[in-house]
C-alpha cells in the first residue's frame, strides 16, 4: 500500500499526558524541537570550551561563520547606534540558528521537520511580532502610530493609507510563519512523491533498468535544492525580522 507524502508530517504522541481537558502530550514534534535546541547548545558549548582552539577545527569554523554572519546582517539592516543593535543580537542569533538547525535536521531521513507545521511557525512569528511591537512602543511611545502615515501624504488619502498600512503591518504576524511553513512542507512533499516514483520505476527492472535510474538522479538533485531552500528560508526569516526591528526602532 502506497504511503501518503503527508504522513511524514503526522504528529505522533510519544508520552501521552492529559490534565483534565488539556492535552499536553510529548510528541515527535516536541522531541525534535528538544533535540534541535540541545544540539545547538552542545555544539556552541564544546566549540567554545576553554576558549576554543587557536587554529579552529571544522566545527569551530562553522560556529564562527554563523556568529560573524549574524552581526554583519544586523549592521546592514538596522540603522542607529551600535549599542542599540547589540541589544537585539541574541534574539536574531537564536532565531537564525534555531530555524537553520530545525530545517537541516528535517532533511535527515526518518526525522521530523518541525518547521513544516504552521502552528509552530505561526507561534514563532506571532511572538516575534508582539515583541517587536512592544519594542516600538518602548522606543517611541504613542509616536509609533506615525509609522502608519507616510510623510507628505495628502489629507484626503490619509485614512485609506493608514488603513492599508495597518493591514500590511498586521499581516507581518502571518507572513513570516506562512513563508517558512509553506516552503518546508511543499519541498519535503515533493521529495517524498518523487522518491516513491523513483523506487517504483527502479523495482520494475527489465531492459530499461538504466533509464529507471533517471528519477533517482532527479531526487538527488531535488534533495540538494531542498537543502539550499532550508538554509535560504532561515536566512530570509532572519532578514525579515531585522527589517521589522529596523522599522520599529527608526520608524521607516
Amino acid at each position: 500500500m502506497a504511503c501518503s507524502p503527508l504522513e511524514q508530517f503526522a504528529i505522533i504522541p510519544l508520552i501521552p499526558i492529559h490534565i483534565g481537558n488539556l492535552y499536553l502530550s510529548f510528541t515527535n514534534s516536541s522531541l525534535f524541537m528538544l533535540l534541535t535546541i540541545s544540539l545547538v547548545l552542545l555544539l556552541v558549548h564544546f566549540v567554545t570550551l576553554n576558549g576554543g582552539h587557536l587554529v579552529p577545527n571544522a566545527w569551530q569554523s562553522f560556529v564562527e561563520i554563523i556568529y560573524d554572519f549574524v552581526p554583519n546582517l544586523v549592521n546592514e539592516q538596522i540603522s542607529g547606534a551600535s549599542s542599540m543593535k547589540q541589544r537585539f543580537f541574541p534574539l536574531i542569533f537564536v532565531t537564525f540558528t534555531s530555524s537553520l538547525f530545525c530545517n537541516l535536521i528535517g532533511m535527515i531521513p526518518y526525522s521530523f521537520t518541525v518547521t513544516s507545521h504552521f502552528i509552530i511557525t505561526l507561534g514563532l512569528s506571532l511572538s516575534l511580532f508582539i515583541g517587536i511591537t512592544i519594542v516600538a512602543f518602548q522606543t517611541h511611545g504613542l509616536h509609533f502610530f506615525s509609522f502608519f502615515l507616510p510623510q507628505g501624504v495628502p489629507l484626503p488619502l490619509a485614512p485609506f493609507l493608514v488603513l492599508l498600512e495597518l493591514i500590511s503591518y498586521r499581516f507581518r504576524a502571518l507572513s513570516l510563519g506562512i513563508r517558512l511553513f509553506a516552503n518546508m512542507m511543499a519541498g519535503h512533499s515533493l521529495v517524498k512523491i518523487l522518491s516513491g516514483f523513483a523506487w517504483t520505476m527502479l523495482s520494475m527492472g527489465g531492459i530499461m533498468y538504466l533509464a529507471h535510474l533517471a528519477p533517482f538522479l532527479i531526487v538527488f538533485a531535488l534533495t540538494g535544492l531542498e537543502l539550499g531552500v532550508a538554509i535560504l528560508q532561515a536566512y530570509v526569516s532572519t532578514i525579515s525580522i531585522r527589517i521589522y526591528l529596523n522599522d520599529a526602532i527608526n520608524l521607516h
